[in-house]
């Protein structure tokens, strides 16, 4: 099985791309969806006891976490220390399973791949890429966004030029989501029989 990492900055179409590569039958893996599976259940504990005032209710309170780790880095870290590990092994979990499947193909959706060396964690990283007055209409057509939220969380990732120098395949979304999806077409058949080293690691792993 090949594992395939999907990645790009905000607004660039990770989504939508990951959508249609379930509707073609492919797994895929959403690290945000895994964050708020974990605020709901087996980070709260951990995340409690180290920011206490962002629970609500038994749960993580996302808005008051991001406040509580707002402008302080060291935070961050203690929180990314945290989470990562979760997510990771929820991802392992993940394609173990799709292994099992007889899966071909199966995709890790992680926004912040490269900013947090996970794609060592993958065969082949895919980086979703469009001009930049698109992704700005993109993002500040969001419910609660504002120019300033965008260039905070533009600080967080990689440039998309960055990105797209390190990508093994770059998907331009930037004009219709036809021409998108035709490019994720004709990479899949480029990966077509291509055998992926991360599944063979973790067997490996699994043994010992």
């Amino acid at each position: 099985m090949l594992v395939i990492g999907l990645t790009g900055s905000i607004g660039m179409g990770k989504s939508a791309a990951a959508q249609y590569l379930a509707e073609r039958g492919v797994p895929v893996c959403d690290a945000d969806a895994e964050v708020h599976r974990l605020y709901e259940g087996r980070a709260v504990p951990a995340v409690a006891a180290a920011f206490p005032a962002a629970i609500r209710e038994g749960k993580v309170d996302r808005p008051l976490l991001a406040k509580e780790v707002a402008g302080s880095p060291e935070k961050l870290m203690q929180l990314e220390a945290i989470v990562h590990p979760m997510v990771t092994k929820a991802e392992i979990e993940f394609l173990r399973a799709q292994e099992r499947r007889g899966a071909k193909f199966a995709v890790l959706e992680i926004p912040l791949l490269f900013e947090t060396g996970a794609e060592t964690r993958v065969d082949v990283t895919i980086v979703m890429s469009a001009p930049p007055e698109v992704q700005k209409a993109r993002v500040l057509a969001r419910p609660g966004m504002d120019e300033a939220k965008l260039q905070s969380l533009l600080t967080r990732q990689l440039a998309d030029e960055v990105k797209r120098t390190r990508a093994d395949y770059v998907v331009d979304s930037g004009t219709s989501v036809e021409h998108m999806r035709a490019q994720i077409d004709k990479i899949l058949e480029q990966l077509e029989g291509r055998k992926g080293r991360v599944t063979e690691r973790l067997r490996h792993e699994n043994e010992a």
